[in-house]
């Protein structure tokens, strides 16, 4: 009986796996360690920077600890010289309302294309895409003197009016999704009365919340970073500057002070971490739910 028991027990096979297998599971993770390397190094090296007196980043070289993590006079230095308070405020103002105004644009443009067939329809497609293949760079100088001519120099409305232009990238995202909400919602609503804009307001627009959470990561980010627009429109740092050009107060002909630099990046990373902490699993299922449907 023993010995039936023993033989009727299978026995455990080790799995082999080829030559190609291990090697691209090593190149694999070696890739994903050398990226996090990249990513981390820098951000390690403004936070010890951070801590430096001017002396100690004199002296030392860029990854040398500092003598005393308790030094916080770099950030209270950041945060008051170049005026961060402001900064932070009017980078609010501007984000609420270019995120608002890019996102009611963007999708009612994605609905009207997406769900009425127009003459025009693939030529405003095109367009868009044709948009696309224009340097940002080449086109400054028609905005520019669009906007002196408007009086939108040094103004926050001004720049949220343009900020708030279409984004096209958006505007993809938004047909895409769109392309998989089948057209029979809309026959339904319309039969129970429903108008286009009702139709929009309350089924496409829930419907888009994922769609919707992607676009407001790329534009918010790059919104929120954004220098060269910000530098060229909001001229005047003291009333009107935002986060990504306060930081230039430190430079100069004669050098630049990269420890108050450092400094005052880490500042302006803690809203965006504590943004992502508070809505961290609104943002992975709106990703995720916008990549199963795309």
């Amino acid at each position: 009986m023993a010995e039936n028991m023993k033989t009727a027990i299978p026995k455990k096979r080790h799995k082999h796996y080829s030559a190609g297998t291990v090697v691209w599971t090593i190149l694999k993770y070696f890739s994903l360690i050398f990226c996090a390397f990249v990513a981390l190094v820098p951000l390690y090296s403004c936070f010890i920077t951070s801590f430096k007196t001017d002396t100690e980043y004199q002296t030392t070289n860029v990854m040398t600890l500092p003598k005393s993590f308790a030094n916080f006079s770099n950030y209270v230095d950041a945060f008051t010289k170049a005026n961060m308070g402001r900064a932070f405020i009017n980078s609010a103002i501007i984000l609420v309302f270019v995120l608002l105004g890019s996102i009611i644009v963007g999708t009612q443009l994605a609905y009207a294309l997406n769900r009425f067939k127009f003459p025009g329809n693939a030529l405003v497609r095109n367009l868009f895409l044709f948009a696309t293949l224009l340097p940002g760079i080449a086109m400054q100088v028609t905005v520019y003197k669009i906007m002196m001519q408007l009086h939108f120099i040094n103004h926050l409305y001004g720049y949220i009016i343009m900020s708030m232009g279409t984004d096209i990238i958006s505007i993809y995202i938004f047909i895409q999704y769109m392309e998989n909400i089948s057209v029979s919602l809309d026959e339904s609503a319309i039969i129970d009365g429903a108008s286009y804009f009702q139709i929009y307001w309350k089924i496409m627009l829930p419907l888009l919340k994922p769609a919707i959470v992607t676009s407001m990561i790329l534009k918010g980010v790059g919104t929120y970073n954004e220098y060269y627009a910000s530098n060229m429109y909001l001229q005047d740092k003291r009333k009107v500057g935002v986060v990504a050009t306060a930081l230039y107060t430190f430079t100069g002909p004669t050098g630049s002070q990269y420890n108050l630099i450092d400094a005052g990046v880490i500042i302006s990373l803690l809203p965006a971490l504590i943004v992502f902490i508070i809505f961290q699993k609104q943002i992975y299922s709106g990703i995720t739910a916008g990549a199963v449907k795309g």
